[in-house]
């Protein structure tokens, strides 16, 4: 299946070949601050299989709670967040979800896990059927 999305102005569009995908939400305070949100929505995807089809992203690099770097992508004309690139998974790509197209921000109704629950905000619960991980591993 092929999975496309772009960035809310269209100038940054991009693609990823995959078979199966990781479905995960996100609480840690840096994806917090990076959305302005509660959380950040992924499909998390080979590396590999992603590949930019248009335009240049920005980038920013935060040293996450591991240690390790943490790239987030961004649109440097519209700033949607569009993808992070984590050292702890150097062969992942993680597709923020409400950058895809044709309805697959949804997820197809299903979150496989949820990550940095010990960050989540009181208002929310947890995912029904999700793994709810403290950290990240």
């Amino acid at each position: 299946m092929t999975l496309s999305g772009s960035c809310l102005c269209g100038n940054i569009t991009y693609t990823a070949e995959t078979d199966e995908y990781i479905t995960a939400l996100c609480h840690c305070t840096d994806c917090q601050k990076w959305t302005g949100g509660g959380f950040t929505s992924n499909a998390v995807v080979s590396r590999s299989s992603f590949k930019i089809t248009k335009g240049t992203p920005s980038s920013y690099d935060v040293t996450g709670a591991s240690g390790k770097i943490n790239k987030h992508f961004f649109c440097p004309t519209c700033g949607s967040s569009l993808y992070t690139e984590l050292e702890v998974m150097a062969d992942k790509t993680v597709i923020k979800a409400g950058t895809l197209d044709n309805g697959d921000a949804s997820l197809g109704g299903k979150i496989d896990v949820e990550f940095y629950v010990k960050d989540r905000p009181l208002y929310l619960a947890p995912v029904e059927g999700a793994k709810q991980d403290p950290r990240f591993h």
